[in-house]
């Protein structure tokens, strides 16, 4: 389990995430969370075969992909299920990555062993959004800023 202040050196000097299953639909919560912490100063790497672009920034197939393209990266973050973990631990192990992060209902431990066997930092069963707005400051009430002040709830949405 990581401590607050293992999260906090993590997300104060690793500056660039692969996000693995990032999607480019607005809706989908890797999309969000990327969002997010591009717009906190941090680099996104897209990882999708099937996106070309996202967030503006090109997609690659994989992880592997992103670094022979001269990408550094720094925190691979994984939005795939725990079965999908293995492949890509290895990919963060060999391209010399810091942390390997899984968000929340990611757990694979032979993996989470394997990638600190080999020096990095490991979080498992954690949103990076999350541990970002909780450490740093952007945390509100509901967990997003809808600039919207109000104590009554919108009877339709507001987009």
């Amino acid at each position: 389990m990581s401590t607050i202040h293992e999260l906090r050196r993590i997300l104060g000097t690793c500056r660039t995430l692969a996000v693995v299953g990032l999607s480019p639909q607005w809706h989908r919560p890797s999309y969000f969370a990327a969002k997010y912490m591009q717009e906190h100063g941090y680099r996104i790497v897209p990882i999708n075969p099937s996106a070309p672009e996202i967030l503006g920034r090109r997609s690659y197939p994989s992880v592997t992909a992103a670094a022979e393209a001269g990408e550094q990266i720094d925190i691979v973050d994984c939005f795939r299920k725990s079965a999908d973990i293995p492949p890509i631990a290895e990919e963060a192990i060999a391209i010399g990555a810091k942390c390997l992060w899984m968000q929340i209902g990611v757990v694979d431990e032979g993996s989470a062993a394997k990638a600190r066997s080999a020096g990095l930092d490991v979080v498992m069963d954690r949103c990076v959004k999350i541990e970002h707005a909780r450490l740093f400051g952007g945390l509100n009430w509901a967990g997003v800023n809808t600039k919207v002040i109000s104590a009554r709830r919108p009877q339709q949405l507001f987009y």
